[in-house]
């Protein structure tokens, strides 16, 4: 399936392209986003933030079921290796959530 941009995908890429220009991503070039999926119980989430001292930000994203739209989900922000080990984490824990 083919992915559908939107006016707001566009609106948001070209916000980015500016604030590059003017510097104001200058901090976000070295953090990663871990988007969380719906459905994960806020304790794993509140878990995920403290112990890998992740920031906690909102993305808008578009989904296709059965038409596009855009929702908001959480996303936890920060270096590359805090954000691999809290996916680690997350998947584990949710495992155990489900299993238990």
């Amino acid at each position: 399936m083919t992915k559908v941009l939107s006016l707001h995908d566009l609106i948001s890429r070209k916000r980015f392209e500016l604030a590059e220009i003017s510097g104001e991503n200058a901090g976000l070039e070295a953090l990663y986003d871990l988007i969380v999926p719906m459905g994960v119980p806020m304790s794993i989430i509140m878990d995920m933030v403290e112990m890998f001292d992740l920031e906690v930000t909102d993305r808008v994203i578009s989904i296709t079921e059965p038409e596009v739209a855009q929702t908001s989900v959480i996303a936890l922000r920060g270096p590359l290796d805090r954000v691999v080990e809290a996916e680690k984490f997350m998947k584990r824990e949710m495992k155990n959530w489900l299993d238990g």
